[in-house]
């Protein structure tokens, strides 16, 4: 163990956290919101994380709003009957990357599923030939297993899918 000081260590996460968020389509300043609210004590209000991040009001509400739409924090009110909204993290990422996937990845799956099966039976004989028939219908198949293991995922605990795949790798 080096014995670095914890806020050098605590902002090296951060920061890899804002580089995660570009990964998943967010912005830097939506992963560094999200880890300092991480890392604090208790839930932060709009002043409070613009007085740690350095952003300004209009960017914390802006990232706030977007963080608190996709599940990553949620919203507080106040002790005492205040108005001020404050923002704790949603700690359990699989429960957040669940309801993503049931949110935007399973509706567009089951779209794309949809015009798939629609253009199966569009498909005459005289298609046959061109292969598009053959094609649709690998893509299909694809999109199929795609949605079990979709379900699975969202059906079971991170816990419960990694022992499920130690158990097949086993035998």
């Amino acid at each position: 163990m080096s014995g670095d000081e914890p806020d050098v260590v605590r902002e090296e996460v951060i920061e890899s956290m804002e580089r995660s968020a570009e990964v998943y389509g967010l912005s830097r300043s939506a992963g560094r919101v999200y880890g300092v609210l991480y890392f604090a004590t208790e839930p932060l209000s709009i002043p409070e994380l613009v007085e740690e991040t350095g952003y300004a009001k209009s960017t914390i509400s802006n990232v706030t709003r977007k963080l608190t739409r996709i599940g990553l924090i949620r919203r507080r009110s106040s002790g005492g009957g205040g108005r001020r909204v404050r923002f704790d993290p949603e700690t359990d990422l699989w429960f957040v990357l669940q309801d993503v996937f049931q949110q935007y990845v399973a509706r567009e799956m089951g779209t794309t599923r949809r015009t798939l099966d629609r253009a199966l039976t569009r498909l005459d004989e005289g298609d046959a030939e061109s292969g598009a028939s053959d094609r649709i219908e690998t893509l299909a198949t694809t999109y199929e297993e795609f949605e079990t293991l979709l379900e699975l995922a969202m059906d079971h605990s991170v816990e419960e899918l990694i022992e499920a795949i130690e158990a097949y790798d086993a035998d």
